[in-house]
């Protein structure tokens, strides 16, 4: 696991880092409001991003 950084270790992030973490944040939280608003089902909206956060665990450790 050597790509992996904590992130106590990496403060102060740089402002590269902190404008990825933003974006990233606005696209997820846009993209589940556009699901909510389309109809999907709260458990079906989580259980996707469960399955990504999962696929990217196993790639961060494997």
């Amino acid at each position: 696991m050597s790509n992996v950084t904590r992130l106590r270790r990496a403060l102060p992030m740089g402002a590269d880092i902190n404008k990825a973490l933003t974006d990233l944040d606005g696209a997820i939280a846009k993209a589940v409001s556009a699901a909510k608003d389309a109809g999907l089902p709260q458990g079906l909206v989580v259980s996707l991003l469960h399955g990504h956060a999962q696929v990217q665990t196993n790639v961060m450790v494997g």
